[in-house]
């Protein structure tokens, strides 16, 4: 349901010039969707949608592009080979331990990017804890850290 859901918000508003949430929630609901507010507002921020200027002056709301995405690769990268100390998986969880302060960013980075098998994260001052899908998702995203640095 969610997964269909937030696939039609996109096609909406690649459609229409959707200006707040209001509007989304009826075109939704034309489409035999009823959603909440609360709902509504928790898929905008999933799909990551942002709003941009409209040529009349108003606001429509967008999805990001793909070098976005991209750039969140990047800025991992670079996060992790300026903060990273070290790394290890237990099981599906794989611990980041970082420079004083950084944790957050790299949690931030991580969830800005699409890891199919990333559950969620959680960052302490220095840690970060990386709920993985299972340990063998948690074991390649570490050789994929590897790579990186």
């Amino acid at each position: 349901m969610k997964s269909s859901r937030q696939e039609l918000i996109l096609k909406i508003i690649e459609e229409n010039e959707i200006e707040n949430q209001s509007q989304l929630i009826e075109a939704l609901k034309e489409r035999g969707f009823v959603s909440t507010q609360a709902t509504v507002s928790r898929d905008i921020r999933e799909l990551r949608l942002v709003k941009e200027l409209t040529p009349d002056g108003g606001y429509r709301y967008v999805a990001p592009m793909k070098n976005e995405i991209l750039n969140y690769s990047h800025k991992l990268k670079t996060i992790l080979r300026e903060c990273l100390t070290s790394f290890d998986s237990a099981q599906n969880i794989v611990v980041l331990k970082t420079l004083p302060g950084l944790a957050p960013a790299a949690c931030s980075a991580i969830d800005g990017m699409e890891i199919k098998d990333l559950v969620g994260t959680l960052a302490g001052d220095d840690t970060a804890f990386l709920a993985m899908r299972d340990a063998e998702s948690a074991k390649a995203f570490c050789e994929e850290i590897h790579a990186i640095l």
